[in-house]
C-alpha cells in the first residue's frame, strides 16, 4: 500500500472551513479504494502565526514543508489585520517560488445542476484549463521604492521573464493540449509590452514546432477575456503569464458558476519539491466563521492532488461525486442558490463516494 505525508495549511478566513471538510473527502475516498493511507501534519501558519510571531512562517518552514509528498492549502489573507502583500508572499508566494511549483494549473468546468450567468450554456460546453507559468512574470517580486513620504516618491515592479521559464511552462501547455482537444491559445499582451511578451511570443513559435499535431492561436489578453465570456466552448487549453494566468481564471471561475467551485494545483512537475493544492477562491474573510463556504473548490483541489500523486482512480470518485452532488441540487451552497452548509456539501459529496464503492 502506498503512503502518502501531507502537510495541511488550512491558513486563514474560510482556509480554516474548508480544508477539514476536503480531509474528510480524502479520508472518505482513501477508506473506500483501501489502494493507498494518508498521513497528515498540520501547520498553524497564516495570518494569525503572523500577529504573534511577526512573520507568516517559521524562518526554517520551507525546510519543514520539503520532504513531504504534497501540500494541501486552503487560503492566506486577513486584509483588515495583515496587510495582503505581507501575507500572500510571506505564505503563499514564497512556497511557489522556492520550490520551483512553476506551473499553477486551474480548470474551468460547467458542473451538472450549476448555472452560468452565460446564457444557454449547459454542463460539458465549458470545459478548458488554464496553464498559469508561477514564478516569473509580473509577481516576482522584483522592484522596489523610494523616496517615501515626499512628493518624489517612487514605487517600481519589474516584470521577469526568462527564456527557460517561459519554454518550460509553454513545453507543460503543448504536452496538456496534446492529452485534451489538441488546441493551445498562446495569451500576451505583447503589442503593448514589447520586450517580455514578444520574448514570450518567440519561445511559443519555437516550441511549437515540437508539436506539430497541436492546433495553436494567439491572443492578446483584453480579447482573450471576452472570448471566455462570449465563446468559451471554444477554449481548450491557454497557457498565459502570472498575472493575466490569474485574471483569466478568476473570469473562468465566474462563468462556470463561482469561484467557490475553482480548484487549483501549484505544480513542479520534475518533482523535485512538493507541490501544493488550493482553491482558488481565497479567504473571504466577509462570511469566515459562519459556515457557509462552499467547499467544493477545496474538495475538487484534493482531487487533483490525488491525481498528481497517482491515485487517479481516487480522484475519479471524487469528481463523479462532485458532479453527482451538483447535478442532483438538493446540497448546494449559498453560492449556488442553494441552502446546504459547508458540512452538509460535504456530506452529500461523502455518501456518493460511500455508495459507490
Amino acid at each position: 500500500m502506498k503512503e502518502y505525508h501531507i502537510a495541511v495549511i488550512p491558513g486563514d478566513g474560510i482556509g480554516q472551513e474548508v480544508t477539514p471538510e476536503g480531509v474528510r473527502v480524502l479520508e472518505a475516498v482513501r477508506e473506500v479504494t483501501g489502494s493507498f493511507s494518508l498521513n497528515y501534519e498540520y501547520f498553524p501558519w497564516g495570518c494569525d502565526y503572523y500577529l504573534k510571531n511577526g512573520s507568516m512562517m517559521p524562518e526554517n518552514g520551507m525546510d519543514i514543508l520539503r520532504p513531504f509528498d504534497a501540500i494541501y492549502f486552503g487560503a492566506v489573507g486577513l486584509p483588515d489585520r495583515v496587510p495582503d502583500h505581507v501575507s500572500l508572499h510571506g505564505l503563499l508566494i514564497r512556497i511557489r517560488l522556492e520550490f520551483d511549483q512553476y506551473i499553477c494549473l486551474r480548470p474551468g468546468y460547467l458542473l451538472p445542476g450549476v448555472k452560468s450567468p452565460l446564457e444557454g450554456k449547459k454542463s460539458g460546453d465549458i470545459d478548458f484549463v488554464i496553464v498559469r507559468e508561477n514564478t516569473e512574470g509580473e509577481y516576482s517580486g522584483a522592484g522596489g521604492r523610494c523616496h517615501p513620504g515626499t512628493p518624489f516618491e517612487l514605487a517600481l515592479e519589474t516584470s521577469v521573464f526568462t527564456k527557460t521559464g517561459v519554454e518550460r511552462t509553454i513545453r507543460y501547455a503543448f504536452n496538456l493540449a496534446q492529452s485534451r482537444r489538441k488546441h493551445l491559445i498562446c495569451v500576451t499582451k505583447s503589442n503593448a509590452q514589447r520586450h517580455t511578451l514578444t520574448l514570450w511570443d518567440e519561445c511559443f513559435e519555437r516550441v511549437a514546432r515540437e508539436f506539430p499535431d497541436v492546433r495553436t492561436e494567439r491572443m492578446l489578453v483584453d480579447a482573450m477575456a471576452a472570448r471566455l465570456v462570449l465563446h468559451p466552448e471554444s477554449v481548450d487549453v491557454a497557457v498565459a503569464s502570472n498575472m493575466f494566468g490569474d485574471i483569466l481564471t478568476d473570469v473562468g471561475g465566474a462563468i462556470t458558476g463561482s469561484l467557490g467551485l475553482s480548484p487549483s494545483g501549484n505544480i513542479n512537475p520534475e518533482r523535485t519539491f512538493p507541490s501544493m493544492f488550493e482553491p482558488v477562491h481565497g479567504s473571504a474573510p466577509d462570511i469566515m466563521g459562519q459556515g457557509i463556504a462552499d467547499p467544493i473548490a477545496m474538495i475538487w483541489t484534493g482531487a487533483m492532488m490525488l491525481d498528481f500523486l497517482g491515485e487517479k482512480s481516487a480522484a475519479e470518485l471524487i469528481v463523479n461525486a462532485i458532479r453527482h452532488v451538483t447535478g442532483e441540487g438538493r446540497f448546494l451552497g449559498r453560492d449556488l442558490g442553494g441552502t446546504a452548509s459547508t458540512a452538509q456539501v460535504t456530506d452529500a459529496v461523502i455518501a456518493h463516494i460511500k455508495a459507490c464503492s
